[in-house]
C-alpha cells in the first residue's frame, strides 16, 4: 500500500525516484475503494495444492479480495474429487457475462504437447479472448504464459531437450517497474518446465517488454506495454517441497529425472531444501495485485 503525504513535500520526488509508491493527498481523497474480484483458472492436476499456494500469496495484503475458481468444461480433472470441483469451481458459461478486476491462468503439465493438441485448447482460447473485454489485468503462469504468448502473438515456444527444474537466479531488466518494488537486485525463483522462448522473440513484438531474465533459465517475466497482461515462466508461489515432490514423483515413475538445480543442499535429495524465494513470491503477487489491479482497475467493472 502507498504512503500518503502532503502534495508538496520535498521527499516526494526522492521517494518516487527510488521506486517507492507515494500517493498525494489529492489522489487519496478521490479514490473509490471496493473489494477486488479475481478469477483463477486452475489447470493444475493438484488443484488443492495450487489453490493454497496462490491464495497464500494473494492474501498477504491489506486489500479485500474476492476469489473465484474456474475449471474447464471440456475436460474433467482426474486427480481431484468431483465433490470439491462441484463445491468450489465454476465454469465459463456461468461467468462469461461478468467482469473481473484480475485473472490468473495457471500452468498445466503439458510439456511437449502442441497447443492445438490440448484437449481443452479451444476453451482456453475462448477464455483468453473473453478476458480482453471482461478482465482488467491477467497473470499468465508457466504453461499459461507460453500458451498466451502463442495465442495473442503467434510466438512459438522452444521445447527443451530435458526438463528445466531447480531454483535459479534472475536479473531484473526494468528496475523502475512497480512490479519489482522491494525486490533485491538478483532474485531467486523455482523453475519447472520443458519449454522456453527466446528474448529475441519478445523483442520482435512492439506490444511486449521483457521484465526479467535468467542466464540459466532464460526469459522469466514479460508484460504487455499497456500492463494488461503479465507472462511469468517461474513459480515463486511454490512451497518449499514442491520441486522435491515433483522430483520423487518422476523418480518413482522410472523417468530418471535430474536432481533439481540449486535446490537440495549439496544436491543431496535426502536433505531438506532451504527456501530463498519466499519473499520474492510474496512481493511479486502483492505488487501485481496492488499496482496493476487495485490502483488501475475501474471502480465500476462495467467500464473495463
Amino acid at each position: 500500500m502507498p504512503i500518503k503525504i502532503a502534495d508538496s513535500l520535498p521527499a516526494t520526488t526522492v521517494l518516487e525516484n527510488e521506486n517507492i509508491f507515494v500517493m498525494t493527498e489529492f489522489r487519496a481523497m478521490h479514490q473509490d475503494i471496493r473489494p477486488l474480484n479475481v478469477l483463477i483458472l486452475n489447470l493444475m492436476p493438484t488443484k488443492v495444492v495450487t489453490e493454497t499456494q496462490l491464495l497464500r500469496k494473494l492474501s498477504n495484503t491489506p486489500l479485500q479480495v474476492n476469489v473465484e475458481f474456474l475449471q474447464t468444461a471440456s475436460y474433467t480433472p482426474q486427480h481431484t474429487d468431483s465433490n470439491h470441483m462441484e463445491s468450489f469451481y465454476t465454469t465459463f458459461d456461468q461467468i462469461k457475462d461478468r467482469n473481473f478486476d484480475g485473472m490468473i491462468i495457471t500452468g498445466a503439465p503439458l510439456d511437449y504437447v502442441r497447443f492445438e493438441k490440448v484437449d481443452y485448447w479451444d476453451e482456453i482460447c475462448t477464455i483468453m479472448e473473453w478476458g480482453k473485454k471482461h478482465v482488467h489485468c491477467t497473470l499468465h503462469l508457466c504453461w499459461g504464459a507460453f500458451a498466451a504468448l502463442y495465442y495473442f502473438y503467434g510466438l512459438e515456444r522452444d521445447d527443451l531437450p530435458e526438463k528445466l527444474s531447480g531454483v535459479y537466479a534472475h536479473k531484473i531488466v526494468k528496475r523502475t517497474s512497480p512490479l519489482f518494488r522491494g525486490f533485491d537486485d538478483i532474485f531467486y525463483a523455482p523453475q519447472s518446465r520443458a519449454m522456453g522462448i527466446e528474448a529475441s522473440q519478445i523483442a520482435s513484438v512492439p506490444d511486449l517488454e521483457l521484465m526479467a531474465i535468467s542466464d540459466e533459465a532464460g526469459v522469466t517475466i514479460v508484460k504487455t506495454t499497456d500492463s494488461r497482461h503479465f507472462f511469468v515462466t517461474c513459480h515463486p508461489e511454490y512451497d518449499s517441497d514442491t520441486l522435491a515432490q515433483e522430483y520423487f514423483r518422476d523418480l518413482n515413475k522410472g523417468m530418471n529425472p535430474k536432481v533439481p538445480a540449486n535446490y537440495f543442499p549439496e544436491d543431496d535429495p535426502g536433505k531438506t531444501p532451504i527456501v530463498n524465494w519466499r519473499s520474492t513470491g510474496q512481493l511479486l503477487y502483492s505488487n501485481w495485485l496492488n499496482y496493476y489491479v487495485y490502483q488501475t482497475t475501474p471502480y465500476d467493472l462495467r467500464n473495463i
